[in-house]
């Protein structure tokens, strides 16, 4: 059974391209699987329109969910870009 890892964020500014951007190239850096969810809709943290298709606006909670070997370093480093994101 593979590792996971699940948190939550208030973001700080609209998920548009520029912290999406961000975003995938965080979760690039990991093997894990990392999806962002937002409402009922969730999107591949790899994909930068999936990301922006969620429609979270500044002061949002989103949930970042990962699965993999280093599911928890990748929660962490993609909650680290969304809360600096600007």
């Amino acid at each position: 059974m593979s590792a996971s890892s699940e948190t939550t964020v208030v973001l700080p500014v609209a998920l548009h391209a520029r912290p999406a951007g961000k975003v995938v190239q965080a979760a690039a850096g990991f093997d894990a699987q990392v999806e962002i969810g937002y409402g009922d809709r969730v999107a591949n943290a790899r994909g930068v329109l999936g990301l922006m298709g969620l429609g979270a606006t500044a002061g949002a909670a989103v949930t970042l969910r990962a699965t993999g070997a280093d599911a928890a370093a990748a929660v962490e480093a993609v909650a680290a870009v969304l809360t600096s994101a600007s």
